[in-house]
């Protein structure tokens, strides 16, 4: 595996409301505005291609986006191998997928708009199959997941956050077309019952919240013995690459 670096800009929209105020005689009508903000997105990352992966042939590879935990952030981006998948096809050059391993900037935490410039990029110049992306993440990469996953389910097939925890909130106030899409994403959380960084029950809320939305394609599992190292024993487990192959986005 060797680090690829890109330059990503992404673009976002903002809209809202100016100030509105009121004269005795008056009354001013609330305006709008539309603004388009441009800002450069430096993002390192590793990219795992599989040894049969041939860029002129035309078949299309199932593709894993693993976003690391606080412990890996900074500008040595091969901190990211360190755990996770990006660790795993170290000794498995014959891994059945293409991985995706961005490293986060120091003192920052993810955020959707970079790492779906990320995706993107990787999409328009590898043979990515896009109705068979996943997304997983450990401890920071955990919280990343379920926010990245529930914010925009349409990207992926499925997601398995590890030992992290989200915005149950958020996803009660979606919008039904977001909210149906997050009910129809598979979802296999995995945590360590003496997690003393990031306590279990930040798991079983966002489980249990979707399971009282009407999710029917949710599983959580808990490591008896683990701590905060619940990731380990995830990502060497075949079973979990087996599940994702099971899930195609539709």
């Amino acid at each position: 595996m060797r680090p690829i670096i890109r330059l990503l800009v992404a673009t976002l929209v903002v809209a809202g409301l100016t100030a509105t105020a009121q004269e005795p005689d008056t009354v001013q009508m609330p305006r709008s505005f539309e603004k388009t903000i441009s800002r450069k997105v430096s993002l390192d990352y590793l990219l795992f291609l599989p040894k049969d992966y041939d860029a002129r042939a035309a078949k299309k590879w199932p593709t894993i986006l693993f976003l690391h935990g606080a412990g890996e952030r900074g500008t040595n981006v091969w901190k990211v191998s360190i755990h996770g998948p990006p660790k795993v096809v170290k000794s498995q050059p014959d891994f059945g997928f293409i991985v995706i391993s961005p490293q986060c900037p120091s003192g920052r935490t993810w955020e959707n708009e970079p790492l779906l410039a990320l995706l993107d990029d990787v999409i328009a110049k590898h043979n990515v199959d896009t109705n068979r992306i996943y997304l997983t993440g450990l401890s920071m990469g955990g919280y990343g997941t379920w926010n990245l996953g529930l914010s925009h389910p349409d990207r992926f097939a499925a997601i398995a956050p590890i030992c992290g925890g989200g915005d149950r909130v958020a996803m009660l106030l979606a919008s039904p077309a977001r909210r149906n899409a997050v009910l129809k994403n598979p979802v296999w959380a995995f945590h360590g019952a003496k997690d003393t960084v990031v306590p279990l029950d930040e798991s079983e809320k966002m489980i249990t919240a979707l399971k009282r939305a009407g999710h029917r394609n949710v599983e959580l599992t808990v490591y008896p013995d683990a701590s905060h190292d619940s990731w380990t024993a995830t990502y060497i487990n075949p079973k979990l690459y087996e599940w994702f192959l099971s899930h195609e986005r539709k």
